[in-house]
């Protein structure tokens, strides 16, 4: 009789043990919405533009595959829950970030296309001048006005490429600057011109 109280706790125990076990799955739903949701903020861009939502989110993602490994499933499942709200967190942030660096860029070209203008009335001025930097200043201003062209083209897709192109941009329209600066303040060298005498 007590042998048989006894096999019949261990089979009780052995039943309970296997539900246990069996109810213990990995949270393959949860990890898929969750990768789901990462791809979703890794093509809005959140990882450039709302790094560092982007950054949070994969750390919790990266913190619940390691529960994964050690077969922690309920501490990995609540980890891919959080994660995935932290990825459609960080899509909104996207959002909102490239349409800040999209301003950003649009106001630098507007700020380049004003610079753009003045510098080249300056260059009208000191004209006459610029020995020796006419070709120079004749090659920048082309690669000036094709690289504007190009800023301006690249702002919806890439903004922050945009204004990086715009900083380069802005610093050779500054040496330009300075330069017909420096040339205005010369003074100019009249050259006279002898009279010789005439012969008969």
């Amino acid at each position: 009789m007590t042998n048989l109280k006894y096999s019949l706790s261990l089979i009780v125990f052995l039943a309970l043990t296997l539900v246990v076990i069996g109810c213990a799955k990995p949270p393959e739903a949860e990890k898929l919405a969750a990768k789901t949701a990462m791809d979703a903020a890794m093509s809005a861009g959140a990882d450039m533009y709302a790094a560092t939502d982007f950054k949070s989110a994969k750390s919790i993602w990266d913190a619940s595959e390691a529960q994964m490994n050690d077969k922690k499933y309920d501490e990995a499942k609540q980890g891919y829950v959080s994660a995935r709200a932290a990825f459609e967190k960080a899509v909104g942030a996207a959002a909102a970030g490239k349409k800040a660096m999209t301003d950003e860029a649009n106001a630098a070209v507007a700020a380049l296309e004003d610079g753009w203008k003045k510098t080249a009335a300056a260059a009208k001025i000191v004209q006459k001048k610029m020995k020796g930097k006419q070709d120079a200043w004749m090659a920048d201003a082309q690669a000036f006005e094709d690289g504007l062209k190009a800023t301006k083209d690249m702002i919806a897709a890439d903004p922050i490429g945009a204004k990086k192109k715009a900083g380069e941009l802005q610093f050779m329209l500054d040496k330009w600057d300075a330069t017909f600066k420096e040339l205005a303040a010369a003074p100019v060298k009249t050259v006279k011109i002898k009279k010789g005498k005439k012969k008969k």
